[in-house]
């Protein structure tokens, strides 16, 4: 029989960080620890006096341990309010204690299913259900109960506990919020896994039934335009090289069309093995530049598209120093993000209190779906990653390609991949010098370029000209080649493939071919 004196705290973890000293503590504060299987066995031997769940309940675990907390002593513990009468009575009179402090994580469902060669009778035997079952019964009733799901809130809880002995009401209702959403974002992984199994067993790319989640970050004054109301909202966990895991350094509050399109740059700048510099405007490049130095980088990218850079986005693959930092004063800069900042650029840059400094942590990490939704529908793709090797290139015309062209031709491709379609990029000597994007005609793009390249005082004689899709007629590559273009890289693929090949013979430029499109809508 127990005492109606105790006060009980239910420990079942699989993530064991911080246990051990969350429980000492709570001792120390007068609980009795209930706990099951390898969570009892740890404890105990710390010395931690920890009572079996099968030992309170009076009922053995069974089916391998499929049930052992499935039980009404534990459940009707957790669901009783405190508060009403009748539960309580109720509760006396079939010598169960309440329980006001549950502690559980579950089974490591995702992390099961990420390894390689994962079977399926592994994954089902780490679906959580007891744990599960318990978590939402004590949210459920977070007015008599403190639930916690991550270790992060031992401190918080404990420190509520030590100083005025009982954990504050609105602590239990941010702990139950942060419940109920962790067993939706599970039980969703469990659905998304589930129902991306074909009848072979085989696993793939898309679920029958999607379910995603993130975390609100940042309330937004508006969207895109004043009258649109917007938040970002981050991925569950953001893994390195992703701009969602950014630190604003200095600055005003980003606004919605700050981080769009900070990701666009972002995304480009980092797909550069070389040192780089890429400037956004409107989500598109303006100017992208490698070089020996950031410094460097960066002038040449300013240079393709001074007017189109003016409030634009700056981003840097490599730290930025004091010397680039200088330079970037010159002109009106929304968003710089880096790797890191040095010292004296931090300093510079500071000095103009609206700009806005980020660093992001440096990894390989992409997306696994993008996304774009559709009135009463979202459209779902794997991200475009594919990263272009020189073994894959064709070259189909006669005249061959030098060496530096096929380095500038490298270049103008992977700068083209992050513009929107229709794209034409011209490039030399591992710079931008002219950027046509999002034309309806493949035509108008070559010309936008060509004009802004001249708007700039660059020539584009001698200049490798990319197209992320391919030329349906000649005219397009008379386009370019009339401005100035020695060399043209794109997918091919037209069923006028031989017409385009005769008519870069015909003009004397080389052609190559690299067999894959990069529409960006």
């Amino acid at each position: 029989m127990s005492s109606a004196k105790r006060r009980w705290a239910l420990i079942s973890v699989s993530d064991k960080t911080g246990i051990v000293e969350f429980a000492r503590q709570l001792c120390a504060l007068g609980y009795h620890v209930l706990s099951t299987g390898g969570t009892a066995k740890l404890l105990a031997g710390e010395r931690i006096p920890v009572t079996e769940v099968a030992n309170y309940t009076g009922f053995p675990e069974i089916l391998d341990g499929r049930v052992k907390t499935l039980n009404p002593r534990i459940h009707a513990g957790l669901l009783a309010r405190q508060s009403d009468t009748e539960h309580m009575r109720t509760l006396a009179e079939h010598q169960i204690d309440p329980i006001e402090l549950l502690i559980v994580n579950l089974y490591p469902f995702e992390q099961t299913i990420a390894r390689s060669g994962c079977s399926f009778d592994d994954a089902i035997e780490n679906i959580d259900i007891g744990g599960p079952a318990m978590l939402r019964a004590a949210a459920k009733n977070h007015p008599s109960v403190t639930v916690i799901v991550d270790p992060v809130d031992y401190a918080t809880v404990g420190g509520e506990l030590q100083h005025t002995g009982a954990v504050a009401q609105a602590t239990r209702l941010t702990l139950a919020k942060k419940v109920f959403a962790h067993t939706a974002h599970y039980d969703g992984a469990i659905a998304n896994y589930l129902t991306s199994l074909g009848d072979d067993g085989s696993r793939g790319a898309f679920p029958e039934v999607l379910s995603q989640q993130w975390s609100k970050a940042q309330q937004m004054r508006y969207g895109e335009n004043p009258h649109q109301q917007a938040v970002f909202y981050r991925d569950r966990n953001v893994s390195d090289g992703l701009l969602a895991g950014f630190t604003q350094l200095h600055g005003k509050e980003l606004s919605y069309n700050n981080i769009a399109d900070a990701d666009a740059a972002w995304e480009c700048v980092r797909s550069f093995d070389e040192t780089a510099c890429v400037i956004v405007k409107h989500a598109n490049p303006c100017g992208v530049a490698v070089a020996s130095s950031v410094g460097e980088a960066y002038e040449k990218a300013f240079r393709t598209d001074p007017t189109s850079a003016f409030g634009g986005i700056i981003a840097f693959n490599r730290e930025c120093d004091a010397d680039v930092a200088q330079a970037i004063l010159r002109q009106f800069v929304e968003v710089v993000i880096a790797p890191g900042f040095s010292a004296d650029a931090r300093s510079t840059l500071s000095a103009k209190p609206n700009v806005r400094l980020l660093t992001v942590p440096p990894g390989k990490a992409h997306n696994n779906f993008d996304f774009k939704r559709v009135g009463g529908g979202l459209l779902v793709q794997t991200p475009d990653v594919h990263s272009l090797q020189r073994s894959e290139l064709r070259i189909v015309s006669v005249r061959q390609p030098t060496q530096q062209q096929l380095d500038d031709a490298m270049f103008a491709w992977q700068v083209a991949k992050f513009v929107k379609s229709n794209a034409i990029v011209f490039a030399h000597d591992g710079a931008t010098v002219g950027v046509g994007a999002g034309q309806m005609s493949r035509l108008d793009s070559a010309r936008i370029a060509s004009i802004k390249a001249e708007s700039a005082g660059l020539a584009l004689a001698g200049s490798v000209a990319a197209s992320d899709a391919f030329f349906p007629f000649r005219d397009g590559l008379d386009v370019v080649v009339d401005a100035g273009a020695t060399c043209v890289i794109q997918p091919g693929g037209s069923v006028r493939d031989e017409e385009v090949i005769a008519a870069a013979n015909e003009r004397g430029v080389a052609m190559i071919f690299t067999g894959i499109r990069h529409f960006r809508h």
